[in-house]
């Protein structure tokens, strides 16, 4: 059967499961389901160093929310990468951080367009499974960013950095801010954030530190990636620990709503935070005295190594097996990690002396 039968038959059959997926996506999928459907598809294939960069694809890009300006500065650093090299872009997806039935309907949509390859930061780790991998068998190739499913879902995983490294630096950032002592709490996005809940168990594996004796975490908060509600979050986390001390925020959105509350109250300067955030959302908090010091890696070129790892896996350089590597353009040569993570490289933190050299 040609290829192009194979997807028209694969995007009927997505079309009609649509709502028995979308019910999938709404309960949530477990390990076992997912163990259950399949072996894992990121092994699948011999991958060709030397196969030539096809020109003409179409990837689609699925953020975690549309209108978050975090992964607007992602996919624009994917667009001008596919540009370069001779290849489409489009992106699609929800206006809500925790709309997974929406993010289930797009890969499925997707796959009916018989686009070569998605690449999606997954609002949970197993509602999409049954959806990718139906894409999968159409010969999508799969590419996730920023939050993953579990491995068995897609081709390569692009990790903003190692997980390790996130979540360690961001309680020593903390700790150091208020002298190793003292109540703190979390303000996370959503409860099923596969990127935040890695960090987070990390975050309390580091506080297991002698060190930390003294320091207390008290709260681990969800603000769902949406700013009046993590602004609430961060009032009610105030008021319920008046003796608190810092917050880590390891979210964009969280971070900046955070300290949009610490500036306008009386806890300005008196509240550590730290977290994740971009230069242009932090810089007058870290200006004027609310925020001292706040990390995270460039966002466009993580949204350029999705597209250029999109784009060797269609073109067979590449199948997303542990010790293969490729060249990513300007960005340098990547190497295949356990599972088929992809890491783009260490965080950088940002404070009142460089803030200002960096735009996103």
């Amino acid at each position: 059967m040609r290829k192009s039968s194979i997807r028209r038959t694969c995007a009927a059959l997505a079309a009609v499961t649509s709502l028995a997926l979308a019910a999938t996506a709404c309960g949530g999928t477990t390990k076992e389901d997912v163990k259950d459907e399949g072996g894992k598809a990121a092994a699948a294939g011999k991958a060709d160093p030397n196969a030539a960069t096809k020109k003409g694809l179409t990837v689609g890009f699925l953020p975690k929310q549309v209108n978050n300006p975090y992964f607007t500065v992602a996919d624009k650093g994917g667009e001008k990468a596919l540009k370069e090299l001779g290849s489409s872009y489009k992106e699609v997806g929800t206006s809500s951080g925790t709309d997974t039935a929406g993010q289930v309907s797009y890969v499925n949509t997707l796959t009916q367009q018989q686009v070569d390859a998605i690449a999606v930061s997954a609002q949970d780790p197993g509602a999409l499974c049954t959806a990718l991998k139906q894409a999968m068998k159409n010969d999508i190739k799969i590419v996730t960013y920023d939050s993953d499913t579990n491995p068995e879902c897609r081709n390569a995983f692009i990790s903003q950095a190692s997980a390790d490294d996130i979540g360690r630096t961001q309680v020593q950032q903390l700790a150091e801010q208020i002298g190793n002592k003292g109540e703190i709490a979390i303000l996370s996005a959503a409860q099923t954030a596969t990127n935040q809940n890695a960090w987070i168990e990390i975050m309390k594996d580091e506080l297991k530190d002698p060190k930390y004796k003294d320091i207390k975490l008290v709260k681990v908060a969800y603000g769902d990636d949406d700013a009046q509600k993590s602004f609430q979050q961060t009032q009610g986390l105030l008021q319920e620990h008046p003796n608190l001390k810092g917050i880590i925020s390891p979210t964009t959105v969280g971070i900046k709503a955070a300290a949009q509350y610490l500036s306008g109250s009386k806890y300005k300067g008196k509240v550590k935070l730290t977290g994740l955030g971009t230069p242009n959302d932090m810089r007058k908090y870290v200006k004027n005295g609310t925020v001292d010091a706040f990390e995270l890696w460039d966002p466009a070129k993580l949204g350029e190594l999705a597209a250029r790892t999109a784009v060797a896996l269609a073109s067979g350089q590449i199948t997303g097996k542990e010790g293969e590597t490729f060249k990513a353009g300007a960005l340098g040569e990547y190497t295949i990690g356990k599972d088929g993570v992809i890491n783009l490289g260490k965080p950088t933190v940002f404070t009142a002396d460089n803030v200002d050299q960096y735009n996103f």
